[in-house]
Order: structure tokens, then C-alpha cells, then sequence
């Protein structure tokens, strides 16, 4: 494909945008919080309506690409997202930014749905493995910057004490995403074709699969997963300022970076201990970890809490992917519907914030982030009854199986 790199380049590009916008809502929460003197219920709506839109959005975008194609789901998603960042600075409020982040957050699903198949296309099969890690690292570096440059920005000169300052943010993601859009009208994409896996699937296909127990805990089980990644990552900053007297923008921004930024290098790591053994084992161990690090950040002392939020990023790592590759290799048929139906389950990010919030107002932020044990030790009860089909191939099992003749 003559160009390739140009387009994979713009592939990367649109990664690091939803990673680095999305990833901003954690910083934010405490500065929202102060800025319209909302409650913690009120707070994790924000949050809310952004993963409830991912929830809504996911099977009707992949019927989008197949009915309508690559170019014009991009323009939609485009549109959808500079509408709603448009709404957040031109209208500073609460229910706007609420309103805003619900329709960025359909934007931005679109965007997931689409462009996987077209790194797969534009980079080629055989080239898609290598990509798909690269997109990864990518979007790993956006989260890991994005609280940083909140943190840079907040922190400038006659910005202290300056209410609704971070709307300024979105001023730029509008401009973004019209550079975004216009580039998706100019470069030359190519045509994808989407294989079975990534097809939207029938209506008799989702049915029969929902009356499968098993499809229906895998999917209680992503929901628990982003649940978990997102109460954290939002709910940290605000967690360091009400316990440890922690600056927002200082302290409680470079937590949250780093706790993206360990999720990337987890990722890494998880990576290659799939190598060397069973994906339920990795699961087992990182769920464990992940909650005792999620104790040490709540029951400790400032200095520990500071390193344990980030290191439950390094934990949960590999949590979305074991679970999804579970999920997939314990059906036979109709993967692309039981995609979908996993990738709702991003709902769990509206969810369960929202759920903390709510209890956090009534008995303090420290019982509601206690709700998080429940979802991770739910993920951990998946490393012992999940029945795949299929197992991981490790340099062992390749080791053990016989030869062919």
C-alpha cells in the first residue's frame, strides 16, 4: 500500500487523541468538584455519561460500518466529538459538561468500533499483531501525558484560583477534531472488509448467545474490569485531597499519570508472562495484587497511598485482555456479536463511579472506593471458573505438543 505509513501514523494520532481526552476526566474531577460545588454524586455523573455512551454505542457502530463504511463512521464519530467539546467551551456549566462528555463519549466509541479493522487493513494481517502493540503503547503514552500537561497548564502563572480554567482544554478538542476530520476526507484510507469476528452479528446470534450463562458473566466480568479501572483513575485525585491534604493539581495529578503510565509498562509485562503461563493463572495473580494495592492505597499513609493508586494500574494491566480472549475462545461461533456484547460492557465505567459517588456522599470517599474489592474479586472468580475452549499457547504447551508427522 503505497501509504501506509502515512495512514498508520494517522491511525496512531486518533489513539493518542481518545486516550489523552478521555484520560483527562480523572485530574478534572476534583477541580469540577470545586468549581461548581457539586457533591460526589454529582461528580460521578461525569464520568457516567461519558462510559454510558461507550455502553449504548457499541453494537449500533459496528451495523454503522458495515452499512455505511470506514470513511463516513469516522466523519460521524469526528462530528459527534467536536459537537460535544464544542458545548463544554461555549457553555461553561455543569449540565452542559455533562451533556458534552455524553456526546464525546459516543464519538469517541465510534472511533474503537472502526479503527481496529482499519489498522488491520491499512497495516496488513500478517503486520497486525505488531501494530495492535504499537497502538497500545501509544495510548499508554497519552494517559500516562495527559494529567501531566492538566497538571503543567493548571499550574501556569494567574492560573491558580482561576475558576473553569480547564474548559480552556476543550476549546482545543474541537480544533482537534476538525484537523481530524478534514485529514479523514484527504488521506486515501482503504476500503475494510470486516472478517467474522468483527461483524456486528444477527439478532438471532445475540440472542442465542445471551441465553448462555457464560456469555452473560463474561460480560458482568468487563463491566466489573472498567468499573474498577475507571473508579480508581477518577476517583483518586479527589480520594489524595479529602485524606492526605493532596494537591489536585499537583500531587493528585502526577498519581493518576502514573498510574497510566504502569498500566502501559503492566501491559508490557503481561505481554510476556503470557508467554510462560496460563492466562487464567496471569489473571489470578494480577487480580490478587491488584487488591492488595487498592488496600495499601486506602488503609495507608499518604506516602504509601501515593505509590499504591499507581501500582493497581500495573495490575489491572492485563485484566481486559485476558478476560476478553477468555470470553472469545470459550464460544464457537458468532465472536462478532459476542464482541459487541463484551465491548458494552464498558458501561461498568458509568456505572460503578457513579455508584462510589453516591455512597461516598453518605460515608466518606474511603467506604465508597471500598466497593471496588467487589468487582476485583469478581475478576479473580473468573480465573476459576472460566472454561475456554482454547488456552493461551505458552513456550511450555508449544514445548509439550508432539510434532507433526
Amino acid at each position: 500500500m503505497k501509504h501506509r505509513p502515512l495512514i498508520i501514523s494517522y491511525i496512531l494520532l486518533i489513539w493518542f487523541a481518545i486516550s489523552f481526552i478521555t484520560n483527562l476526566i480523572g485530574p478534572l474531577m476534583p477541580i469540577a468538584i470545586q468549581d461548581f460545588k457539586l457533591s460526589l454524586t454529582m461528580a460521578g455523573f461525569m464520568p457516567f455519561s461519558f462510559f454510558l455512551a461507550y455502553g449504548l454505542i457499541s453494537i449500533p457502530g459496528g451495523l454503522l460500518i458495515e452499512i455505511r463504511g470506514t470513511r463516513f463512521t469516522l466523519f460521524t464519530a469526528f462530528a459527534l466529538n467536536f459537537i460535544g467539546a464544542l458545548a463544554i467551551a461555549l457553555i461553561p456549566g455543569y449540565f452542559s459538561v455533562i451533556a458534552g462528555l455524553f456526546v464525546i463519549g459516543l464519538g469517541m466509541a465510534l472511533l474503537q468500533v472502526v479503527i481496529n479493522p482499519l489498522m488491520r487493513t491499512a497495516g496488513g494481517e500478517q503486520h497486525f499483531a505488531f501494530f495492535s502493540v504499537m497502538a497500545q503503547l501509544v495510548f499508554g503514552l497519552a494517559s500516562f501525558l495527559s494529567p501531566l500537561v492538566f497538571r503543567y497548564y493548571m499550574q501556569r502563572p494567574g492560573m491558580d484560583g482561576q475558576s473553569l480554567a480547564w474548559l480552556n482544554f476543550y476549546w482545543y478538542f474541537a480544533a482537534a477534531f476538525v484537523l481530524l476530520a478534514l485529514l479523514n476526507y484527504k488521506l486515501p484510507l482503504p476500503r475494510v472488509e470486516l472478517k467474522e469476528d468483527e461483524r456486528a452479528g444477527s439478532r438471532d446470534a445475540y440472542r442465542s448467545l445471551l441465553k448462555r450463562r457464560d456469555v452473560r458473566l463474561f460480560f458482568l466480568a468487563i463491566v466489573a474490569y472498567v468499573g474498577t479501572e475507571q473508579s480508581i483513575a477518577n476517583w483518586m485525585s479527589q480520594f489524595l485531597h479529602s485524606y492526605h491534604g493532596l494537591s489536585a493539581t499537583e500531587q493528585g495529578a502526577i498519581a493518576v499519570s502514573r498510574f497510566w503510565g504502569l498500566m502501559s509498562l503492566g501491559c508490557l509485562t503481561g505481554l510476556g508472562l503470557l508467554k510462560l503461563l496460563d492466562s487464567k493463572l496471569v489473571l489470578a495473580l494480577f487480580s490478587t495484587l491488584a487488591i492488595a494495592s487498592l488496600a495499601f492505597a486506602l488503609f495507608g499513609p499518604a506516602a504509601i497511598s501515593l505509590l499504591a493508586f499507581p501500582a493497581a494500574g500495573f495490575f489491572l494491566s492485563v485484566m481486559f485482555s485476558v478476560i476478553f480472549s477468555l470470553g472469545l475462545n470459550s464460544v464457537s461461533q458468532h465472536h462478532g456479536a459476542f464482541s459487541g456484547i463484551l465491548c458494552s460492557g464498558i458501561l461498568g465505567g458509568a456505572i460503578v463511579p457513579l455508584l462510589i459517588g453516591f455512597v461516598a456522599d453518605y460515608w466518606g470517599l474511603r467506604i465508597g472506593l471500598s466497593l471496588v474489592f467487589i468487582p476485583l474479586l469478581y475478576i479473580l472468580s473468573v480465573s476459576a471458573w472460566a472454561r475456554p475452549l482454547v488456552r493461551n499457547q505458552t513456550v511450555y504447551s508449544r514445548k509439550n505438543t508432539p510434532a507433526s508427522p
